[in-house]
């Protein structure tokens, strides 16, 4: 049992049975801390890990990487309380990502492995035997759902891929890895995609369907809505490869949905990039057909998009301020496409009334009817609003 006077700071945590702890470190994420007391004579660590707001229904590890800064080849010490109450901590070598924590010995030797559960708060112990006499360590710590008693993956974003660091076990300075180098590459990724795809992109469509149809800007809009894709499409290749980077950079960790829209999406994009050189002139006998396959190419690729944004926002999990954020552009943009729509049919129709309007005959006095006025004729009119110069991207 042990008890503490703040969840602020390990400095003030008191643990009974008279244990001491000589240095100790607030670690930056998951609620963790850390305590230890290190021997440099006999390269002894003896370690208390505290794991606070937790359940009976997670587990938890801290582990020493002896090669590098990651999850995989970390040697870990796991707890967590079983079905009837009682505690288990056991070693378990991590070889890949997609492991399920199973039992085993690790590359060191640990001794008095113990962990208790009070408070919702998780206190593994341990003394290990350092292999190396390296004062510096490689730590990492982790928690994650069980099913009965039988530890599941944890979750592969926000605090949960950020929890790493290196640790000078004398000088007690500590610094974080996982949201440095890789957290930077992902967040780039993130506002990549988000401002070419999911931006520049529906601007880009706004400009062809709703001002090619003022003829005072032809064909100004035209080269408005080939830059905005093209600036978009460029960005959004250099976004597309950057995720590209970070997979083969987190062997193990898969977001097959995300990932399989990705390329899908760059495949579309690239094709209709390229559909530009086989561009039919206005009066050719395929614009037609040309016209449909753009619209639904372009449509498609919009949709996906922003569907894509979204599933990167859940596994960045970045504060809710930039989800609202984007979600009020995508709103903003929505809205003025639902008042250009109104708008501009409003034009074209009054446009057209006005065309036929000067094109119908006069009438002129006849030898028929009484006082030499004739009889007025009775004129039908068609109003038709040509496809091409108005509906979709051009």
């Amino acid at each position: 049992m042990a008890f503490s006077s703040t969840a602020q700071s390990c400095k003030s945590y008191a643990f009974s049975s008279n244990k001491i702890f000589r240095a100790c470190n607030d670690l930056p994420v998951l609620n963790s801390y850390l305590h230890w007391n290190y021997d440099s004579s006999s390269n002894k660590l003896q370690i208390a890990y505290r794991h606070a707001g937790i359940t009976s229904s997670k587990w938890v590890a801290w582990a020493i990487n002896p090669t590098s800064t990651s999850m995989a080849g970390s040697q870990a010490l796991v707890a967590y309380q079983q079905n009837d109450g009682t505690m288990r901590a056991y070693t378990s070598p991590i070889s890949s990502y997609q492991t399920s924590m199973q039992e085993g010995e690790l590359s060191f030797d640990v001794s008095d492995l113990s962990a208790t559960l009070a408070n919702n708060e998780l206190i593994l112990f341990a003394t290990i035997s350092l292999s190396n006499t390296s004062t510096t360590v490689n730590q990492v710590w982790q928690d994650g759902p069980l099913s009965g008693n039988a530890p599941q993956i944890h979750t592969t974003s926000g605090s949960n891929v950020q929890s790493m660091g290196t640790l000078n076990l004398l000088s007690g300075e500590s610094s974080s890895t996982g949201g440095s180098a890789k957290t930077t590459k992902r967040n780039i990724h993130g506002v990549l995609n988000a401002v070419s795809w999911g931006i520049l992109m529906p601007i880009g469509a706004l400009i062809a369907r709703y001002l090619k149809v003022f003829k005072s800007a032809d064909p100004a809009w035209f080269y408005l809505h080939a830059s905005c894709q093209s600036i978009a499409y460029i960005v959004g290749v250099a976004g597309w490869a950057t995720g590209l980077k970070l997979g083969s950079e987190s062997a193990g960790i898969q977001y097959d949905a995300h990932r399989t829209i990705g390329i899908f999406l760059f495949c579309l994009a690239t094709l209709q990039v390229f559909a530009l050189l086989l561009r039919p002139k206005v009066d050719h006998k395929y614009r037609f057909y040309w016209n449909i396959y753009h619209h639904v190419v372009g449509y498609s690729v919009i949709i996906l998009s922003i569907t894509n944004i979204f599933k990167g926002f859940d596994i960045l999990n970045p504060d809710e301020k930039w989800k609202n954020a984007y979600i009020g552009v995508i709103v903003a943009l929505a809205l003025n496409a639902v008042w250009l729509e109104g708008y501009t049919w409003y034009v074209v129709v009054k446009r057209k009334s006005s065309e036929a309007a000067v094109k119908m005959p006069h009438v002129t006095n006849g030898s028929n009817g009484a006082n030499g006025v004739g009889a007025p004729s009775c004129i039908f009119m068609e109003v038709r609003v040509r496809s091409d110069s108005f509906t979709g991207l051009s």
